[in-house]
């Protein structure tokens, strides 16, 4: 609080030389003592009024009291109180709440005249505790709606203004301070500086220690020392490769309380609390219902319908890539369960919203949970889940029984009506009638027959669009109470729309795989709802934390969100065996490079759990992008804004920069090309900030969602046609990009060539989770697809060697490892042979043991020890998951990435392309064990070297250690030396060793036949390489 200070005028100091340094206070702090006098708490007691400070400045004459808190209380008034110096009024009974301005300058108080912009009136005995007799300030609050606090100033609630048609109200003071929705955490300097410094330190030794192997070569096995050091060399700049982009990893949080404050607030011009939240469409792809089963995508939908965004705002759009009918009625069964799953958890705030997923919580499920109807609730819904599974489980027997009736009725059909041309009589031949697949409804299922004919198979249907949830009202539908479901009163029971997609194939077309199915969604999405915001999952890939959306949108609609092409959310999964034996978490990656990547350009594209900005998927530049010149990009200009360019013939390579060419040929659809403009509007930030550029207004996406109709519903189904996309840059500069195996890193790296920068979101409670493959076939044919994918990125023209200047120095680096990681494969294979040539021949990589190779091996290994810890604490990854890391990188390296290299070069110098399949199967035999698969074996030919590898160095060892016991001179230093190199390889194939020998050590027969086989063969090749001698 504040009162004018009516006490006599003080001396100015305009003697004193300490005033001349610091310029006059205008306000002083105070505190009224029991006797009334005011007792000065600021710094200067006295005040140069000179100069500008002269005259009718009577705001040099504020102080600001401390006001009555029950430790700053007046004492009890007497006789005498009422005489306070306050200008009027007893000060024991505050007449005055707020601010009083002095506009007179009378020392003795006459004439003055006060405006007071709050007054209180109360009864000093009403007021005065009962006992002690002091001021009750809490009960003085209560009653009077004062405010508490230091020097806070209360205004009235009528329409009184500060000053003279100042036009400044209540309103105005009361406005919340603009705030981020999101905040960088930089990594402590305590962890990131000493990681740099051993950066740097290792750095130094691996160029050292390689300039000591060439100056210092063996000159008893110079193949040998080649061989080890090329393969060094490349190790060395495979690292620098991987660490250079670690340099400046950083953390982000966001602030999901502003969000709510900034777009789901009521306002006069949006009385309803309508949200101005963007839109988002969420995809899910599928393709097989054999290998991805209908319950497991059912449940990942239940888990988007249940999403804590606004309903009106939010789409689901599944693309079943096989048309197959039994996907098509297990979503329908969906959308009917999830009229009463959703609002469930809305009522209860259910966590995570998969509905299979959170029955199988081993936690007490009423934690939290105060609602005295929940026990109730969640057993009713417990049945109807269960009753759900079973019509799911059940759906290929009631279809196949459907199929049946139908078309025996068609064959009676036709029987009779042949009869009846025959005159009566039966047919001499039987009457042929199609086996057709039928729908529900007693029509035929478009799309994939069971029994497949012309225009119903897999590469050969019709496109399906079918909208099973329509769009929802804008406004909340409040549900009532209900004997035979829930009682759903005061919760919001609409669901989101959702629509079933599968695009049309015809034979002669190049349908593209999943990209080619996500342009399709993509398009038809942007008729139907054109949310600019796309959010794409697999189909196995649920949403665990139900404010994901929120978290992400937070960064799409903060400062400088213009400019981020997708936020990127790590990948978390479940069903993992606990010792993570094939390192299918791949912490290391998800928290540690990807976290370091946020603090260049953005991370990489994955392939699912990713929300897109619209526009940037349709190719178009960022409002503001920037170039990097010299030599390691040290020079940053703005860039210009390109305007539409010559289209670039198909051979350009990508330093002409067609990437930077705006996209022209969308296709013939104009409601589709209308939907562009719209969409970028909508996915601009809120303009609530004058530093927010490229902003809309706020109250712009309150407005409600039309109700589709029949028009807009067939031009969705004429964009997911197979001929749309002729003469169209789809998949070459718009949408995800064609032609590579991994799709995923190519369509995040044109957005990142273009300028745009992407966002890593790690949240609290992990966004979404999903399944891995934990058997150890299954994991080295996922590694090999992604390995077979990043050399065709190599030898195309998407290599970043041909990037465009927008590309920032470190970025490149990183996609630079990614297209040159699986070549390392060549090289990591022959050094893990050469501890067993080295045991074999009884030669080493050196000439001897010395000092300085010693010195130099251990700064080299503790350096590595001291990042791996460091980065650790930086990235939150564990030490045992560091080491996994490490072990599947040696075993993925020796075989599926070297199986990626032999058919990227076979694919690019003679056009063979080779196929590595299953060559046998087995079913695991416990079906109560989870983690059952973990312990099938399925021979592969990706096993072969890695076995070699294995057998040739327990070889080797077993004959090295014999020549050494048993010679005359024998050379410990050698086989000191060979069998180090030789267990480390060793031990880094443990895992792959152990997957082999399956539960209870049971190994295959054709594991022992090629183990037996390459004994053998060794041992033949070391007698003729190095035979016995006669006389011993």
């Amino acid at each position: 609080m504040a009162t004018s200070n009516n006490s006599p005028k003080k001396p100015s100091l305009n003697s004193s030389s300490s005033s001349v340094s610091r310029p006059p206070q205008a306000v002083k702090f105070g505190r009224r003592t029991s006797s009334g006098r005011v007792l000065s708490l600021s710094r200067d007691d006295d005040m140069d009024l000179s100069g500008d400070f002269s005259g009718n400045n009577d705001y040099a004459n504020y102080t600001v009291l401390m006001p009555p808190t029950p430790d700053n209380q007046p004492m009890e008034s007497g006789a005498g109180a009422d005489n306070k110096p306050d200008g009027g009024g007893q000060y024991g009974v505050p007449t005055r709440v707020g601010m009083t301005r002095r506009v007179g300058s009378d020392q003795e108080g006459g004439g003055m005249e006060e405006k007071r912009m709050s007054v209180m009136q109360s009864n000093k005995s009403i007021l005065l505790r009962s006992q002690t007799g002091d001021f009750d300030h809490n009960r003085w609050l209560f009653e009077t709606k004062g405010t508490y606090g230091i020097g806070n100033a209360f205004w009235s609630k009528d329409d009184e203004q500060y000053g003279n048609k100042s036009g400044v109200s209540l309103s105005d003071f009361l406005d919340k301070p603009w705030k981020p929705l999101t905040r960088k955490v930089q990594i402590p300097a305590g962890i990131l500086s000493p990681y740099r410094l051993l950066v740097v330190i290792r750095f130094v030794g691996l160029i050292l220690f390689i300039t000591w192997r060439i100056r210092n070569p063996n000159r008893d096995a110079m193949w040998l020392w080649a061989m080890s050091t090329v393969c060094e060399t490349w190790f060395a700049f495979s690292w620098l490769l991987d660490q250079l982009p670690k340099l400046n990893p950083i953390n982000r949080s966001t602030d999901l309380a502003a969000l709510h404050d900034k777009f789901d607030q009521p306002s006069p011009s949006n009385p309803h609390a309508r949200s101005d939240l963007p839109g988002v469409d969420v995809f899910v792809s599928t393709a097989d219902p054999d290998k991805e089963p209908p319950l497991v995508t059912a449940n990942t939908i239940l888990s988007i319908l249940a999403v804590e965004y606004p309903v009106e705002k939010l789409s689901c759009y599944i693309s079943d890539d096989g048309a197959a009918i039994l996907t098509f009625e297990a979503m329908a069964e969906a959308v009917n369960f999830a009229e009463v799953w959703v609002p469930f958890c809305r009522k209860h705030n259910i966590e995570p919203r998969n509905p299979d997923s959170y029955f199988s919580l081993k936690t007490d499920p009423t934690k939290n949970k105060k609602r005295p109807d929940f026990v109730k609730d969640r057993r009713w819904i417990k049945r109807e889940y269960d009753e759900f599974k079973v019509r799911i489980n059940g759906l290929p027997e009631v279809i196949r029984r459907r199929c049946e009736t139908h078309n025996n009725n068609e064959e009676m059909k036709e029987k009779k009506l042949a009869t009846e041309k025959n005159g009566g009589e039966p047919p001499a031949e039987p009457v042929k009638v199609v086996k057709a697949t039928w729908m529900a409804d007693g029509t035929h299922w478009p799309g994939t027959w069971f029994n497949p004919i012309a225009d119903h198979f897999k590469g050969d249907h019709a496109g399906i669009l079918q909208v099973m949830s329509k769009v929802p009202p804008p406004d909340p539908v409040m549900g009532h109470p209900d004997d035979k479901v829930l009682d759903f009163t005061g919760v919001d029971i609409r669901i989101p729309m959702f629509a079933y997609v599968s695009r049309e194939k015809r034979p002669g077309f190049d349908h593209n795989k999943k990209a080619g199915a996500m342009n399709a969604m993509v398009r038809a999405s942007a008729i139907l709802s054109n949310g600019p915001f796309i959010l794409n999952l697999d189909c196995d890939h649920y949403v665990y934390n139900s404010m994901a959306v929120r978290e992400g949108m937070c960064f799409m609609m903060d400062r400088g969100g213009d400019r981020v092409c997708y936020i990127q959310f790590p990948q978390r999964f479940e069903g993992i065996d606990p010792s993570d034996r094939y390192a299918n978490h791949n912490t290391v990656f998800f928290d540690g490079n990807m976290r370091a990547l946020d603090g260049l350009q953005g991370p990489v594209y994955v392939g699912t759990g990713c929300m897109f900005r619209r526009y940037a998927l349709y190719g178009f530049h960022p409002p503001r992008s920037y170039e990097y010149s010299g030599m390691f990009g040290q020079k940053k200009t703005k860039a210009p804004n390109l305007q539409d360019s010559q289209e670039d013939s198909e051979t350009e390579p990508l330093s002409g920069h067609p990437d930077l060419d705006l996209p022209k040929k969308f296709g013939n659809s104009s409601m589709f090309t209308e939907s562009i403009a719209v969409a970028e509007f909508q996915g601009r930030p809120l303009a609530d900030h004058m530093s927010v550029q490229n902003g809309r207004p706020p109250g712009a996406l309150i407005a409600p969602r039309l109700p589709l109709d029949a028009q807009t519903v067939a031009e969705a189904v004429a964009v997911i046609s197979c001929w749309y996309e002729d003469k169209t840059e789809w998949g070459d500069r718009i949408g995800w990009i064609y032609g590579s195996v991994t799709e995923d890193v190519v369509t995040g790296y044109r957005m990142h060539n273009r300028g745009w920068r992407s966002i890593y979101c790690i949240t609290k409670r992990d966004a979404f989770r999903g399944t891995a493959p934990i058997n150890l076939t299954d994991r080295l044919h996922q590694v090999l697809r992604w390995a077979t994918g990043s050399v065709e990125i190599f030898f195309s023209r998407n290599n970043v060697l041909l990037a465009s200047p927008r590309l920032k120095f470190l970025q490149r680096i990183a996609y630079l490892n990614v297209g040159i990681y699986p070549f390392t494969s060549i090289f990591l294979v022959v050094y893990c042979f050469l501890p067993a040539i080295s045991l074999l021949t009884g030669q080493f990589i050196v000439q001897s043991l010395n000092t300085a190779f010693l010195c130099y091996l251990l700064i080299i290994t503790m350096t590595l020890a001291l990042l791996a810890l460091l980065e650790v604490k930086w990235s939150g990854i564990g030490l045992e998951e560091w080491w996994r890391n490490e072990q599947f990188w040696v075993i993925g390296g020796s075989s599926a990435h070297l199986a990626a290299v032999l058919q990227g070069l076979l694919k690019v110098l003679a056009g063979i392309e080779i196929s590595f399949t299953l060559t046998s199967k087995s079913a695991a035999e416990d079906e109560e064990d989870i983690f059952a698969d973990l312990y099938v074996i399925k021979w592969t030919s990706l096993f072969i070297m890695p076995l070699t590898i294995i057998v040739v160095n327990i070889v080797a060892l077993v004959i090295g250690i014999s020549r050494t016991v048993y010679s005359v001179l024998p050379q410990w230093n050698k086989l000191v030396g060979g069998s180090f190199f030789s267990f480390w390889v060793l031990s880094h194939m443990y895992p792959f060793a152990k997957g082999l020998m399956g539960r209870r050590g049971r190994m295959p027969t054709i594991v022992y036949v090629w183990t037996g086989l390459i004994s053998i063969t060794v041992s033949l090749l070391w007698i003729s390489v190095s035979p016995p001698d006669d006389g011993k």
